[in-house]
């Protein structure tokens, strides 16, 4: 089968990753992986980019595939259940409207900038070096610092279901998938 230009997505995942280990304002750039499949769900109404266009489902599919870095088990049928799916996606918003807050404090002067990037909403792993001031307000590298946490843990998670389990695993829990996934349910009606 020929390839295709987005088959080659997953190397944009690693880059991203890459880049914002070396500066943390890099970490914006993620703003693409957040509005592209919420816009392709809304104007399309599918989960085209979850299907064809998501660079870190790419990833696990090669790592865990043609790498073999998988178990190739199936996935417990709980964590493939609405409650669970749904209560991950609501913990998820969770974490991104407290790293929202924080940025604001940041941008309000009320909270210093942290140089930390968060692994698994716990561990604060020091990231000093890939700050190195900016001309813009210190909430604009909170923000950076806070996305890169939200996307590294979840690249994490997916990393280690993808070892588990089948390769592509996290998508089944993915927060993204969830949210395009309800967005199309909502405009076709709910079937």
């Amino acid at each position: 089968m020929k390839k295709r230009w987005y088959d080659y997505l997953w190397i944009v995942e690693l880059t991203y990753m890459a880049l914002g280990f070396f500066n943390i304002l890099f970490a914006w750039l993620g703003m693409v992986f957040f509005c592209v499949p919420l816009i392709i769900s809304l104007v399309w109404s599918t989960k085209g980019y979850c299907n064809r266009y998501c660079g870190r489902g790419q990833l696990f599919s090669l790592l865990g595939g043609r790498f073999g870095l998988s178990r190739k088990k199936d996935i417990p049928k709980w964590m493939k259940s609405k409650w669970f799916r749904y209560g991950f996606l609501i913990f998820f918003f969770i974490m991104f409207f407290q790293m929202l807050w924080n940025t604001y404090l940041v941008f309000a002067g009320v909270q210093n900038l942290r140089q930390a990037v968060t692994l698994l909403w716990t561990f604060k792993l020091p990231w000093h070096w890939a700050y190195h001031g900016t001309f813009f307000s210190p909430g604009v590298a909170q923000f950076a610092f806070g996305f890169y946490s939200v996307m590294l843990t979840s690249t994490m998670l997916g990393m280690i279901t993808m070892v588990l389990f089948k390769p592509r695993s996290w998508c089944v829990y993915c927060p993204m998938g969830t949210m395009t996934q309800l967005i199309c349910k909502a405009k076709s009606g709910g079937q």
